[in-house]
């Protein structure tokens, strides 16, 4: 039975493979860290070498590896870390940490996220209030809901347990390896397991469980 020790850290992520490693440091559940991003950033970003990391107005700091096509924006605070690439027309609003060997692509909008490595957000994506962890995809013009449309706080629903996060903007947590089909919708408190598949044009709310595939609400299969 799904419950809310499935929707924790441990749970969804692998966390040597961010450089925010720390941030989730004696903290349960992941949404918990989102208020922190931002001050994170700016302590993590005075420690970073400087052989390999370029220091950029506003507390940002990018990789010298990493790829940033001219077009593209970054707001602070940010880290952009070694080997990603941040494409064309991408609109990082601040408060972002962007994974090694990461993809921001065409059109895409980051707001106060955390993005492990390896994650893609390629397409027209909207990404905020979220973290997505290690090799997490998101198809070309899904996004993260992160504001309910009554504007009431967030509550997260796994099976018949709840936790009321008392916060008003929480997108969507997505666990490793997590893949969502284009055009999907991720409702605010949304939280996907480790390894699971959403159907495109889905519009998803609540829990997922780890290695399922998503179809529609009431049809959630498991992968084996």
């Amino acid at each position: 039975m799904a419950g809310l020790q499935d929707t924790t850290i441990a749970a969804l992520y692998t966390l040597e493979e961010t450089i925010a490693k720390d941030i989730f440091e004696g903290v349960t559940y992941p949404w918990e860290v989102l208020a922190k991003i931002k001050d994170f950033i700016v302590a993590l970003g005075e420690t970073l070498p400087e052989d390999r990391f370029e220091r950029r107005e506003g507390n940002i700091w990018v990789a010298r590896s990493a790829k940033v096509f001219p077009s593209a924006y970054i707001g602070g605070p940010a880290i952009i870390d070694e080997e990603a690439e941040i494409r064309q027309s991408a609109f990082i609003r601040g408060s972002a940490i962007v994974g090694k060997g990461a993809v921001v692509g065409n059109s895409t909008e980051l707001k106060n996220v955390i993005l492990f490595n390896k994650v893609q957000v390629p397409h027209y994506n909207y990404v905020g209030d979220s973290i997505l962890g290690y090799k997490a995809h998101m198809g070309a013009g899904s996004i993260t809901s992160n504001v309910k449309s009554d504007k009431t706080l967030v509550v997260v629903h796994a099976g018949e347990e709840k936790y009321e996060t008392g916060l008003k903007k929480f997108g969507a947590m997505l666990g490793d390896n997590v893949e969502v089909g284009c055009n999907s919708v991720l409702n605010p408190g949304t939280v996907i397991g480790k390894c699971s598949n959403v159907y495109p044009t889905s519009m998803v709310r609540g829990f997922i469980p780890p290695n399922s595939i998503y179809k529609k609400q009431t049809e959630i299969a498991a992968k084996y």
